[in-house]
Order: structure tokens, then C-alpha cells, then sequence
């Protein structure tokens, strides 16, 4: 399976979401929390391509966006496969 990792921050229910989501598929993830961390947010951001909003999620080196973007995946069936193939 892929290697998950997720930037969030404190207090963001966009993170819970996609946390909850991620745990639910049993999936091994790192969380990076970005939210107070000058630097980890400026690593997020440069591989976001300028993403700035919470969550930013990758799955290998792909970036796929945020929560919704994520939650988008897992409607159209997507998402299994995205974990599996990376």
C-alpha cells in the first residue's frame, strides 16, 4: 500500500475528516502537524504547489489536494486504487 502522508493543523475539522477517513480504510499514514510549524507548513505549501488551506494530503509523491478532494476520490471509487497503485 501507498505511503499516506497528511499535513493538518490543530482544530481544523477538514483534518479530523480526512484522519477519520484515512483510519476507517485502515490505511498507514504520517500526520505532520503543519499548523504552528513555520517550517513544515513552508515544506507543505512548496509541495502543494501552493496549497495553503488544511489538510494537504499526498499519496506516494502525488499530491491529490484536500479533504473534499479526497472525500471526491472515495465517491467515485478512486480512491482504492490511488492507494493500491502507489
Amino acid at each position: 500500500m501507498a505511503k499516506v502522508t497528511i499535513y493538518t493543523r490543530a482544530f481544523c475539522p477538514y483534518c479530523t475528516r480526512a484522519v477519520a477517513l484515512l483510519r476507517n480504510k485502515k490505511v498507514d499514514f504520517e500526520e505532520i502537524d503543519a499548523g504552528m510549524n513555520a517550517a513544515k507548513k513552508a515544506e507543505m505549501v512548496q509541495r502543494a504547489h501552493g496549497g495553503r488551506t488544511f489538510p494537504q494530503i499526498f499519496i506516494g509523491d502525488t499530491h491529490i489536494g484536500g479533504c473534499d478532494d479526497m472525500m471526491a476520490l472515495e465517491r467515485a471509487g478512486k480512491l482504492d486504487a490511488l492507494l493500491a497503485a502507489h
